[in-house]
């Protein structure tokens, strides 16, 4: 992985962003008390071996966050969109 396709910059140099997290994990709703899931949301995470959907941010370039499928194992970036069809597309 040494570059990476911006949908607004074109392919960058992996070098300018910045890895964000697990975009899998979704926050919990502010009314709930159940303090496992919050547990689960903010300390837990998996380890994943193959594609996992991770947030990353064009540090560099235009300042945009992104959401990646990208293999763990051999970095194969699989898609980049921006974080707003991401949300969209979760509900």
């Amino acid at each position: 992985m040494n570059k990476i396709d911006c949908p607004f910059c074109g392919p960058r140099d992996v070098e300018e962003f910045h890895y964000g997290g697990d975009a899998s994990k979704r926050r919990p709703a502010p009314e709930v008390s159940d303090i496992s899931a919050w547990v689960d949301f903010v300390y837990l995470r998996d380890n994943p071996d193959g594609f996992h959907t991770e947030f990353w941010y064009h540090e560099t370039g235009c300042r945009s966050y992104l959401v990646m499928e990208r293999n763990t194992t051999n970095h194969e970036v699989r898609s980049v969109r921006i974080v707003q069809d991401h949300e969209e597309g979760e509900a």
